[in-house]
This record gives structure tokens, C-alpha cells and sequence, in this order.
């Protein structure tokens, strides 16, 4: 294969593109990743330089490149059941003090290939009766929807899985299927995926009682961290909760929510 230079100017190109379009602030550090992860691109289009490249995303004639450019420069690392204090919160405060009578709802908001998204569906479906809950995972990058949405993954991505769980909710693949593992139907039609920019206006999504955003604001300045949290609080019923990443904090933000445990914060009834 054909390795391409990528200049510093080449590169900060690319860096403002990815923040104009998803917010995400590339740093420096990240020149070597963006340069092996789009060189397929330059040679799938016989171009010449990562410059060249630019023109093309942003030129309007390739309508579906920027998506796919988008799509290679998102970091997607996620598993089954990670930071599992979380889930205890989950299990043990967020679901005893849920609305009677109401549908509980969960948005992964940057859900990548659905690993987050089936943990909570597995352990809703373990405590709620059906049709009383209601998961919506979400990402930018429709690369990684479309795995989520299969439901289907390597057998060993099923390590972090109790096997309670891994027994009740995973199918395990025969035949040409060997060595992976499919969500049971049951909990598939339960969940909802939609492709979601977190800096763009939201559709119309409704009123959550906890949403997931980990692992992501890592990747925004403080001026986009702040705007994407404030926009997500909108669409956070008053008493809701809110998980962030262990890594991640929302210090110093103007937000109308409470800190009650690393990285887990609540609503305010009010602001």
C-alpha cells in the first residue's frame, strides 16, 4: 500500500473540518491516526495528496465521502457493561425511583457499535416489566449504527457479560456464525437506534429519565462540551440523571445539574 505525507497544514485542514462538522477537537497527537485511517480513501480515488482529499469532502460532488471520512475519524472504543458502578446506579437508584405509570427511557447518546446500548437493555429487561421501558441509542457515525443495530458480535466481546445475561439475552452463533453472538429478538424490537449530531439541533426525541454520554466530551473543547450538555439537560426530565465518563468532568460548567457520584449527575427540578 501506498503511504502518503500528511503536511501539518493537510492536517489542520482535516482538524477543522472534523470540528466543524461533529465538534471534535484533534489534537496534535492525533496526526498519525488521521493520516493511516483515510489513506485507503486517497487510493480508492487515485488523488495525490490528503489536501486533495480535503477539496473532495468539501467540494459537494462526492455527496457521500464526508460521511465516510467522518466515519473512519470517530473513535469508537466501547464494551459490554463498562464502568460498571454505573449499572449499579442504574439498577439500584435510577429504576426504584422512576415515575409509576410511566415508560422508563434511556438514550445512549454516542452509543458507537451498541455495546453500551444492549448492557442497559439486558439489565432493564431483568428488572422492568415489558413495555414499560424504552432504550434510543444514537452516534454521528452510521458505520458503527449499523453494527449496533445487527446486534452480532466476536464471542469475545462477551467477557464483561454476567452470565446470567450472557444465557438469557446472547445467542451464541452455530455453523458459519461460530465464534460470535447475536442479542435475542425480544430485546432487538426493544430498541431504537438514529443517527445524532450532539452539536446540530435535536429532533424531536421526547423526555429521558437517564441519559449516557461517555467517553465523549474527552473529544470537545469546553465551549462545545458545555453547549452539547446544556442541549442534552433539554430533553432530561427534572429528577433524571446523567453519566459521563470517569475520565470526563463537567467543572466550571453553568448546567442544571447535581454532581452525586463520579461521573453520575442528576437533574435539577428547575434551570
Amino acid at each position: 500500500m501506498s503511504v502518503y505525507a500528511l503536511s501539518d497544514a493537510e492536517f489542520k485542514l482535516l482538524r477543522d473540518w472534523v470540528y466543524a462538522q461533529a465538534g471534535i477537537n484533534l489534537s496534535p497527537a492525533k496526526k498519525p491516526l488521521v493520516m493511516s485511517r483515510l489513506q485507503k480513501r486517497l487510493i480508492h480515488f487515485g488523488l495525490n495528496s490528503f489536501g486533495e482529499y480535503h477539496q473532495l469532502i468539501t467540494g459537494g460532488v462526492e455527496r457521500t465521502e464526508p460521511q465516510i471520512a467522518l466515519d473512519l475519524l470517530t473513535t469508537n472504543e466501547t464494551y459490554f457493561f463498562r464502568e460498571p458502578k454505573h449499572f449499579d446506579f442504574l439498577r439500584d437508584r435510577a429504576l426504584p425511583a422512576r415515575l409509576p405509570g410511566t415508560t422508563f427511557r434511556v438514550w445512549s447518546a454516542a452509543c458507537s457499535s451498541g455495546e453500551e446500548v444492549w448492557s442497559i437493555a439486558m439489565l432493564l429487561a431483568s428488572h422492568l416489566a415489558p413495555g414499560t421501558w424504552e432504550i434510543m441509542g444514537s452516534d454521528i457515525s452510521t458505520r458503527v449504527l449499523a453494527r449496533a443495530q445487527s446486534a452480532h458480535y466476536a464471542m469475545e466481546r462477551a467477557e464483561h457479560i454476567p452470565r446470567a445475561l450472557l444465557t438469557r439475552f446472547c445467542l451464541r452463533g452455530v455453523g458459519s456464525q461460530e465464534g460470535t453472538f447475536r442479542i435475542v429478538p425480544d430485546l432487538r424490537r426493544r430498541v431504537s437506534f438514529r443517527q445524532i449530531n450532539l452539536i446540530a439541533p435535536l429532533p424531536d426525541v421526547g423526555l429521558f429519565d437517564l441519559i449516557f454520554l461517555r467517553n465523549v466530551l474527552i473529544y470537545f473543547d469546553m465551549e462545545t462540551k458545555a453547549a452539547v450538555v446544556r442541549q442534552l439537560c433539554s430533553v432530561l426530565r427534572p429528577g433524571g440523571f446523567f453519566f459521563c465518563g470517569h475520565s470526563e468532568s463537567l467543572h466550571g460548567m453553568n448546567l442544571p445539574l447535581t454532581s452525586l457520584h463520579p461521573a453520575i449527575y442528576q437533574r435539577q427540578a428547575r434551570g
